[in-house]
């Protein structure tokens, strides 16, 4: 007759992972062979023990549902790895989920030897360093190799010993007595913290940790093309690991300062010059700094408010690219607020010789959104 595991750990067919725990725990501190001796009950703990194997498996349970014994002779299950006398019961699983320990050996010793931490470096930049790239000596405090005992942490003339605690394993193991008999928990041996090795005499440098920390200046060479934010990683330049470990890395934070005339909007650069209105209307050159140097801007005859001049190739360098973004100089022209009676007899002159000494203005609709422009231009 096929057994019926829900039966046996007296739950329902639906019933979750956690009410088939709370059924096995309780039905086994009734009939554990520790609790009760009598050979009929240790049989009956068999059973139980199977169920709980059975239907705390996601995939045995969905076998059994289906009509199939995982432990029925070719079903697969009994005297597996990490199996339990004849029942073939989960013992590592359960003294996790009862105990939170370990049965059983566990990892070994630990290497004494980590990876250094990554470090964050930030670096201010002018605007021209960060158009075309440089070379900078860069100075921070990080943890260099103790040349003394070169990472081994021992007083010269001698070495690492074998934890006597744990005998060089590295971890210590613990039996305790529960309701299922005697169990075994190990963790790491706190007098080596889980290294198998202990320093008796430390470096009187470092301490014992095999690195010394200092600062130290890196010459480090910014690409051209860098902006405010961009990172740049330093593979294995960062800290020594404790005990002589390799190097973490260096991230290297650009921080661009701002520049007195120009605004930088990826590798284009802005900046607006303001002309007074008889420049604007009758056209004038400019002497201009750029990043490349002194350049001659021509201004043209009646140019308005809000005219972009463009020089092509005067911005900034593309990062990993070739080439190089746009210089865009906005013209704002200023329209004198005080004229004195010469100056505005001239003017009103001017005025009535173009016949706007009474303009009428003209009106007209406001220029709509970037999607409104589109739909005109293809609507022409």
């Amino acid at each position: 007759m096929a057994r019926d595991y829900y039966a046996i750990l007296g739950v329902r067919r639906d019933a979750s992972k956690d009410e088939i725990k709370k059924a096995y725990r309780r039905l086994a501190r009734e009939l554990h062979p520790d609790v009760n001796p009598d050979p009929a009950t240790q049989e009956r703990f068999k059973e139980v023990t199977q169920a709980y194997e059975v239907l705390s498996d996601e995939n045995k349970r969905r076998m059994f549902d289906m009509g199939a014994d995982p432990f029925a002779p070719g079903g697969g299950g009994a005297g597996g790895p990490g199996g339990f006398g004849a029942a073939g019961f989960p013992f590592d699983d359960l003294m996790s989920a009862f105990f939170g320990g370990q049965a059983g050996g566990g990892r070994g010793a630990r290497d004494r030897v980590r990876r250094g931490r990554s470090i964050k470096v930030r670096i201010e930049l002018d605007l021209a360093e960060t158009a075309f790239g440089v070379t900078k000596d860069v100075t921070f405090p990080t943890a260099v190799l103790c040349t003394t005992c070169q990472g081994e942490g021992t007083a010269k003339g001698t070495h690492r010993k074998t934890c006597d605690m744990c005998q060089g394993r590295g971890e210590v193991s613990q039996v305790t007595r529960s309701f299922l008999g005697q169990v075994m928990t190990t963790r790491p041996c706190p007098q080596c913290s889980g290294q198998g090795t202990v320093i008796t005499d430390p470096c009187p440098d470092c301490a014992g940790e095999g690195r010394v920390r200092e600062k130290v200046t890196r010459k480090v060479q910014i690409p051209a093309g860098v902006e405010d934010g961009t990172q740049i990683q330093l593979a294995g330049e960062g800290e020594v690991g404790p005990n002589g470990g390799p190097r973490g890395d260096i991230f290297l934070e650009i921080v661009q300062r701002p520049h007195p005339i120009f605004e930088r909007r990826g590798d284009d650069l802005h900046c607006t010059i303001t002309v007074p209105m008889t420049a604007a209307a009758l056209g004038a050159s400019f002497t201009f700094e750029t990043l490349d140097g002194t350049e001659e801007i021509d201004l043209r005859p009646g140019t308005n408010s809000g005219h972009v001049i463009t020089l092509p190739g005067r911005g900034t360098r593309h990062l990993d690219h070739h080439g190089r973004g746009d210089l865009m100089i906005q013209v704002d022209v200023e329209t004198p607020a005080k004229l004195d009676e010469e100056q505005e007899n001239l003017l009103r002159k001017f005025a009535e010789l173009r016949g706007e000494d009474q303009p009428p203005g003209k009106f007209s609709p406001g220029r709509g959104g970037l999607f409104s422009r589109l739909r005109d231009t293809f609507t022409r």
